[in-house]
């Protein structure tokens, strides 16, 4: 060893930069230098090479001590020396940048407690600043926020069991079933329809809740299968009482599909707002005869109302919107993606000028529908403060500042001057852990994973999922880590980007496999077209970056498969990445953590919460390609941050449980206060005082309030009922309060004007056009004069014009043709 006194020298300068770190592993043993002869071959193997725990050396180490010739060992001593050098100082740089991270964001929360705190009282006067500082106190854990924002709330417990509500939840677009879920067939078919069928069975299992209906559209259409044709689907039985009993007939979750729109196609979200009037006629028409048979199961022969009407996304925040104002319920609206944000990102990406976004997404009319939820709405749950403040945010109907400010004058009982804000709250959505099981940490798997392509022991092969065969068929060799990315082919799902950046970094590619379960596709030419361009794109880059054997795209996979998947990856120690551009919350990671997988994720949106709650993984820019490789590599590569995350995400898991998420939504939705006083719901439990006008009596009898109205020809009569409806009367008179048969109603509005905002030519009525009667109305405050294919049906029968000068024959023989119309 004369020829390596060198390399004292690097032990020298690696004991003094990382000795306590050594000094922590190695056993108490008797100093080697104190014997007199110090050996730094055996000071690497026993003391530098064991305390770093990294395998590649140790096999570094294995071929050194194989090396015979003198110079080539003395070679791989040196690159021995330098590697375990830059890996005590990389040690060293990642734990001070991780003090300097934390005393960061400790200072941001401060700075930030201090802006919100100086902002309440800019408004507040001096006897409304009392207990201010007191509000926004910062909690320590996830756990104790929950318990601090419902301190002046009654948790809803066991003993709501009396109350039997009955809630409607509303989810329009895509294909919504209660099994065989398919997750990923396009763009309208994911995380939300997943979402909304899990929380309806949730909310049906609460103490409290009677029935949950959960509307959506029905679909029969030879391009998709029957079952989404059957008007009614049972979820989930209704909860037993104490004594194990069936509380009744009616009770449980039940999707509700209504129809609406052509009968015979499946059409896409962007294409439904033309129908959302036909929707809410047949959903009001479904509420009032399910009240009746509650009334009688339940309700004493009173009609049993909905406790709440809850809207998701855009399409059906309107239409809940207008529900609401009908039955004269509180409203709830989850927006789930937003449209101002997707708007302000489709522009920064540049591909596409605001009339081409407008024109292929409708982006437009869905805001104004936001614009229209937010203020109808009296809660806003949302799964992120992110989604609070920078996407909510952005809308005419919510300031962050002034919600703060008129919720704290509210509760002091101090007048807001009108104004008014719907409660934002933040309840991450749940998440079914029953087939989740939370195993330790074990040896290696390899031997499981190799007897999929024949153990070397001659022995026959384990029985395992059959997915697991589908996705192993493309790797060269499924024991490397697996890096799984399950999302729909969206372009906004960044995945082409994930592709580039796993197939311009080596190392990565040498250490993992890369697979993208991009949902089901039987042929990519039958695909919509922005689904298939990210599909065409991923193959091109696969056969750019030469990736055959190192990636796995199956064609086809169930939903019962994706537990198996996770747990695949977790068995093979890989990733879990979900590299969006902006992600609403992002349910897969909960799914991932839950199934001992460490996550990589874009820091626009909901995965910061979740990082913050579960500390089971990185973040990353999902623009910049070489931070996504940089993270995946760090994760592969590092054993010991992998075991820390997977244990992380075990141990906090249990935040984003489906009982706790209901549990918060039924005490924040009890506490709704209307905005009316003379509305209640009329729930049996709830107390009605005398001042309290009953739902009921509001319904006056049409035969009270109508004209007859009779239409002289020459051979042609029409009598029928007239009702003097104006355009502001709005939608609540016409559905419910006069107990009108929708079907058979006919509304006569002029071309111009404002008939057209109130949106009162489309729907399950008929509609006749007179022209050229209203020169000017108030269409330029409002919108344009157009009958927009947003707002009224293409070719509709139900809607017929006439010119303004027609004769009183040719109206009746107008209305004649109308009332032989239907869908």
């Amino acid at each position: 060893m004369a020829g390596n006194e060198w390399i004292n020298g690097y032990l020298e300068a690696i004991l003094d930069s990382g000795a306590a770190a050594i000094e922590e592993q190695k056993p108490a043993t008797v100093s080697l230098r104190e014997t007199g002869h110090f050996n730094p071959t055996k000071y690497f193997v026993e003391e530098v090479v064991t305390g770093v725990d990294e395998t590649d050396l140790h096999r570094t180490w294995i071929k050194v001590v194989a090396t015979r010739n003198t110079r080539e060992r003395s070679s791989r001593l040196e690159n021995m020396c330098w590697r375990i050098w830059h890996l005590t100082r990389k040690k060293k740089q990642l734990e001070w940048e991780e003090l300097q991270r934390l005393a960061k964001r400790r200072w941001e929360r401060e700075q930030g407690r201090r802006d919100a705190t100086e902002d309440l009282s800019e408004d507040l006067s001096e006897g409304e600043k009392g207990d201010a500082l007191g509000e926004l106190v910062q909690a320590e854990t996830p756990r104790k926020t929950f318990q601090r924002n419902l301190s002046n709330l009654e948790v809803w417990s066991d003993d709501k069991q009396e109350k039997k509500l009955y809630i409607v939840l509303i989810s329009l677009h895509g294909l919504v079933r209660g099994e065989n879920m398919e997750l990923g067939r396009d763009s309208d078919t994911g995380g939300q329809v997943k979402y909304v069928v899990e929380l309806s069975r949730a909310l049906a299992k609460m103490p409290g809740v009677y029935r949950v209906d959960l509307f959506t559209r029905q679909i029969s259409s030879p391009e998709v299968d029957w079952s989404y044709g059957e008007p009614t689907d049972m979820l989930t039985a209704g909860a037993e009482d104490a004594d194990g009993n069936d509380v009744g007939e009616s009770s449980g979750a039940y999707i509700i599909r209504i129809p609406f729109g052509p009968r015979d196609k499946y059409l896409r979200k962007e294409l439904l707002w033309p129908y959302i009037q036909e929707f809410v006629d047949g959903a009001l028409a479904h509420v009032l005869n399910m009240s009746k048979v509650l009334g009688e199961q339940i309700g004493g022969g009173h009609p049993v109302w909905p406790y709440v009407i809850h809207g998701h996304y855009a399409d059906a925040g309107d239409s809940a919107a207008l529900l609401s104002g009908a039955l004269n319920v509180p409203m709830v609206l989850t927006g789930h993606s937003l449209g101002r944000n997707k708007l302000e990102q489709l522009l920064k990406q540049g591909r596409q000028s605001k009339e081409d976004i407008n024109s292929t997404y409708k982006i437009m009319r869905r805001i104004e529908a936001e614009e229209l939820s937010l203020d109808a709405a009296e809660l806003v749950i949302t799964s992120t403060k992110q989604e609070i403040e920078e996407q909510w945010g952005l809308y005419d109907g919510f300031d962050v500042k002034l919600e703060k400010v008129l919720r704290a004058r509210a509760r002091r009982g101090v007048n807001c001057h009108g104004r008014y804000m719907p409660r934002m709250v933040v309840i991450p959505p749940g998440m079914d852990f029953s087939n989740v099981v939370v195993q330790e940490d074990g040896p290696e798997v390899d031997g499981e994973l190799a007897t999929l392509i024949g153990g070397s022991d001659g022995s026959s092969p384990k029985a395992i999922p059959a997915i697991w065969s589908e996705v192993m068929r493309f790797l060269t060799n499924p024991h490397k880590p697996m890096i799984l990315a399950l999302s729909r082919p969206d372009p906004k799902k960044n995945i082409t980007t994930l592709v580039k950046a796993f197939g311009e970094c080596r190392p990565l590619r040498e250490l993992a496999n890369l697979t993208l379960i991009m949902g089901n596709r039987d042929d990519i030419d039958e695909m919509s077209g922005g689904n298939a361009s990210v599909l065409i794109t991923v193959l091109k880059l696969i056969d750019k970056y030469d990736l055959y054997g190192l990636v796995a795209y199956p064609k086809h996979h169930k939903q019962s498969d994706v537990p198996d998947i996770y747990r695949l990856a977790a068995n093979t120690k890989g990733v879990f990445i979900n590299p969006a551009l902006v992600e609403p919350f992002g349910l897969t990671l909960i799914e991932a953590a839950a199934h001992g997988l460490p996550m990589v994720a874009t820091r626009n949106g909901g995965p910061v919460d979740i990082q913050r709650a579960l500390n089971n993984g990185l973040l990353v820019d999902p623009h910049d390609q070489q931070a996504i490789a940089d993270a995946l590599l760090k994760l592969v590569s590092e054993k010991n941050l992998w075991h820390d995350c997977r244990k992380n995400g075990w141990k906090n898991i249990h935040l984003y449980s489906w009982p706790e998420h209901c549990r918060t939504y039924l005490t924040r939705v009890a506490a709704c206060r209307m905005r009316h006083p003379q509305w209640q719901t009329d729930t049996p439990g709830d107390e009605i005082t005398a001042e309290e006008l009953s739902f009921n009596d509001s319904l006056k009898d049409v035969q009270d309030m109508s004209l007859r109205l009779s239409v002289d020809g020459d051979k042609s009569s029409l009598n029928g009922s007239l009702d003097p409806v104006t355009a502001s009367s709005g939608d609540p008179e016409l559905f419910v309060r006069w107990r009108l048969n929708v079907a058979n109603m006919f509304v006569i509005a002029g071309e111009s004007g404002d008939t057209d905002y109130e949106e009162l030519i489309s729907g399950a009525h008929k509609t006749l056009i007179i022209k050229e009667i209203v020169a000017n109305g108030s269409e330029g405050l409002l919108r344009t004069t157009d009958l927009r294919d947003d707002i009224v049906p293409v070719d509709s029968p139900l809607v017929t014009c006439i010119k303004g000068g027609a004769t009183a024959d040719e109206i009746a023989n107008a209305l004649k043709a109308l009332s032989k119309a239907s869908l």
